[in-house]
């Protein structure tokens, strides 16, 4: 058997090895899928030469080929990057000097879009259903998208009007605002919910996903109404890793899809997604004076300076500070 052929039968396996090591580190789902995809890149790019014969110039090699033939951004780049570093350090278990030595694709620094408040009205009452109630939540606690979809039963406090994310970015918890005025919907929509799940028991389903073993220490957990989602998915599913067949939470690029149709619908000029709702929230908090401390618990950030950003949104457009034709007649 040659080196090609002997490379083409040992890929599986170590897809198999990166799979079970992202697992073990309890990556989600969209990690463990992208980084397989680009180690499987990387290794197509190379003749199907096996990792272990490579080092620093193929990689480089690499990310150049994605940037110049490719033209993709740098978060893309910087992704491919991270897969093959992954490969080499945990599954390869490489603690080679030039890991650390690959530079990093520079991507650019952006001011954010954000929403005023009236062009938030518009595109929030152009939603429909769950959808409604999603980008209210969106907006209304500041959270992320998957955060939002991934609430379970147990993570909403209506007497304290708490939201509890878990396993945040950077898998950390964070306490934020359940709006006041989402107390009576968020309710009249769990009580569906429940409903949904009483059938699903009925028929021998209502299982949830569990995270990290849970559901090994904690057998009964997965059909307990606390630990399903807020806002589960329309149709049971199989799930890829398991093979269970579960209600997951809905998708999000179900979401992605309605919220830019309200974008069009309201007529807004802004390129608005699920995320600009999360800096809007920031925004206005910060322009009805909350103290950006507060406004860095709230959002989940792990350094002020990362919120230092809506600081520079506040300032853009001339707040404050009056331009110079603005004292000039139009007319000669």
């Amino acid at each position: 058997m040659d080196a090609t052929a002997s490379a083409l039968a040992s890929s599986p396996k170590l897809l198999d090895q990166v799979r079970g090591k992202i697992r073990l580190k309890h990556y989600s789902l969209r990690t463990e899928q992208a980084y397989s995809d680009w180690i499987r890149r990387y290794i197509r790019f190379h003749g199907t030469r096996h990792p272990r014969e490579m080092g620093a110039a193929e990689v480089e090699a690499f990310l150049t080929h994605l940037a110049v033939a490719g033209k993709v951004a740098a978060s893309t780049q910087n992704q491919a990057k991270s897969a093959l570093l992954f490969l080499y350090k945990e599954v390869l278990e490489s603690e080679l000097p030039w890991l650390d030595n690959v530079e990093q694709a520079k991507a650019p620094k952006r001011l954010p879009v954000v929403l005023t408040r009236i062009e938030v009205q518009a595109l929030l009452t152009r939603l429909e259903g769950t959808h409604w109630l999603l980008g209210r939540l969106l907006y209304g606690a500041g959270l992320r998208l998957m955060e939002c979809l991934r609430l379970r039963v147990k993570d909403v406090d209506f007497a304290r009007k708490e939201i509890l994310i878990r396993d945040g970015k950077g898998f950390k918890d964070r306490v934020t605002m359940l709006p006041v005025a989402l107390v009576e919907p968020l309710r009249a929509h769990l009580e569906r919910v429940r409903e949904l799940h009483r059938q699903d028991l009925a028929e021998g389903f209502g299982a949830v996903y569990l995270p990290y073993a849970l559901a090994r220490k904690y057998p009964n957990a997965a059909r307990e109404w606390i630990w399903q989602y807020m806002f589960p998915s329309a149709k049971r599913s199989v799930d890829p890793r398991s093979g269970e067949t579960r209600r997951h939470h809905v998708q999000d690029q179900a979401l992605q899809r309605a919220i830019k149709q309200a974008v069009r619908d309201a007529d807004l000029t802004k390129p608005a997604t699920p995320h600009t709702l999360r800096h809007s929230f920031a925004t206005h908090l910060l322009e009805g004076g909350y103290d950006i401390r507060t406004v860095q618990e709230l959002l989940g950030h792990s350094d002020v300076s990362t919120t230092m950003i809506y600081t520079h949104v506040l300032n853009k457009g001339g707040h404050g500070v009056a331009s110079p034709l603005d004292g000039m007649p139009l007319k000669p």
